[in-house]
């Protein structure tokens, strides 16, 4: 168990008692479009198995469970108790409590370090960036580091999406437009929302070299929000489509309400 630096207390209370994160990317057609994304983009850059895997902010295990079925060795690290304890449960997969920023693992030891959430919740940049060093430390020499972000622009378009924007909201809105940090009392939890050029600068500074940022859902997500599932499956090969139409396009990269940055350990 790692001694690192304390989680925020709002954000454990948030993922302990107020949020369903092991049914989050299939309970509505945007998750189930983030997920079938994200999985096709690990799909592109992992190794072959089996590989080692150290999967950070790994929550309930959701992408540990199909990495260890596709037979990777897998370790998986989150500061919420209850979520390592949901984990541990999955064969093939080694949970354990920790914080992204001190992580249990010798020097290159893995041959892929994910983060795909201990981003959102790192308001401060040497915050981020200190976690990303500490994956590309665990991470082997020409080994991968792949790093989730929320964008700048996704709190806004959700809301415009559900007819949400408002007279009351929009200071909020447009604070964390300049800024970055998401208001807790909007509906989720203390967050930093990234640009795509700053998330691959904070990579860039932690060490890691062909950095390359991909908007994960495209712009279709917003209009998913608005439609029940059995609606919404039927349009999410479309989607996909979309997405990986625009993945790296600079003009259209923000509209998706996640990145995904890979980088490799030089």
């Amino acid at each position: 168990m790692s001694t690192g630096p304390a989680l925020d207390p709002e954000i454990l209370e948030f993922y302990s008692d107020r949020y369903e994160e092991d049914t989050r990317l299939q309970r509505t057609a945007h998750g189930r479009l983030e997920l079938l994304r994200t999985r096709e983009l690990l799909d592109r850059f992992l190794p072959a198995a089996p590989a080692h895997v150290v999967d950070v902010g790994g929550a309930t295990g959701v992408h540990a469970r199909w990495l260890a079925e596709a037979g990777h060795s897998v370790d998986l690290i989150d500061p919420v108790p209850s979520h390592v304890a949901q984990a541990g449960e999955i064969p093939g997969v080694r949970a354990q409590t920790g914080d992204a920023r001190a992580l249990p693992f010798d020097d290159a030891s893995a041959d892929v370090v994910l983060l795909l959430g201990p981003l959102y919740h790192l308001t401060e940049r040497r915050d981020r960036v200190l976690a990303l060093r500490e994956a590309a430390r665990v991470a082997r020499p020409g080994g991968l580091v792949v790093a989730a972000a929320i964008s700048r622009y996704a709190g806004l378009l959700e809301l415009a999406a559900l007819g949400e924007v408002s007279a009351e909201n929009e200071p909020s809105l447009r604070r964390a437009l300049e800024t970055g940090l998401h208001d807790p009392r909007s509906g989720f939890t203390t967050a930093y929302f990234h640009l795509p050029e700053e998330l691959s600068g904070e990579l860039a500074e932690a060490g890691l070299d062909a950095v390359t940022v991909y908007g994960v859902e495209g712009p279709s997500a917003p209009a998913l929000d608005n439609l029940p599932l059995d609606q919404a499956d039927p349009l999410l090969g479309s989607a996909i489509r979309a997405a990986r139409l625009l993945e790296t396009d600079p003009a259209m990269i923000c509209a998706s309400p996640h990145f995904l940055a890979v980088g490799r350990v030089v």
